[in-house]
């Protein structure tokens, strides 16, 4: 199974417990595959220094640890499905580049309404899990 994780499912990993640790805890331990483009990378970073004040060591390892367990691509840019050079086009070239099972996602007012992107199913931590779950 190829997965995208986007940058707020793996920052609130990093910060909370629950469903989105879940998932990126899966993906380090290579329950499936785990593709992130350099601009998830960095927009993760980003995040955490500059608004969980992360040291940026502490950061840096973290985010070596994920890019080890992930295959990390630079996907070509596509024409915009998110009018306004919205970031979140970059996450959907990342799951269209590798063509990826599943994009997961927390964001509800751009990638969620989506449903479904060149066949990238487009879903939350807690669905993704629920959809796991029946893979055998």
């Amino acid at each position: 199974m190829r997965l995208v994780l986007d940058t707020t499912v793996i920052v609130s990993a990093l910060n909370f417990p629950g469903n989105e640790r879940l998932a990126l805890e899966l993906a380090l331990r290579g329950r499936f595959q785990l593709f992130l483009s350099r601009t998830i990378l960095d927009e993760v970073d980003g995040m955490l220094t500059r608004q969980f004040d992360w040291d940026e060591e502490c950061a840096s390892r973290v985010l070596q640890a994920i890019e080890n367990a992930a295959v990390v691509i630079d996907p070509p840019r596509l024409p915009e499905f998110i009018e306004g050079g919205h970031a979140d086009n970059r996450i959907l070239e990342c799951a269209v580049a590798v063509g990826a099972d599943y994009l997961v996602t927390g964001d509800r007012r751009y990638l969620l309404p989506i449903g479904k992107h060149q066949g990238t199913v487009i879903i939350n931590a807690p669905r993704f899990l629920s959809a796991l779950s029946q893979v055998r």
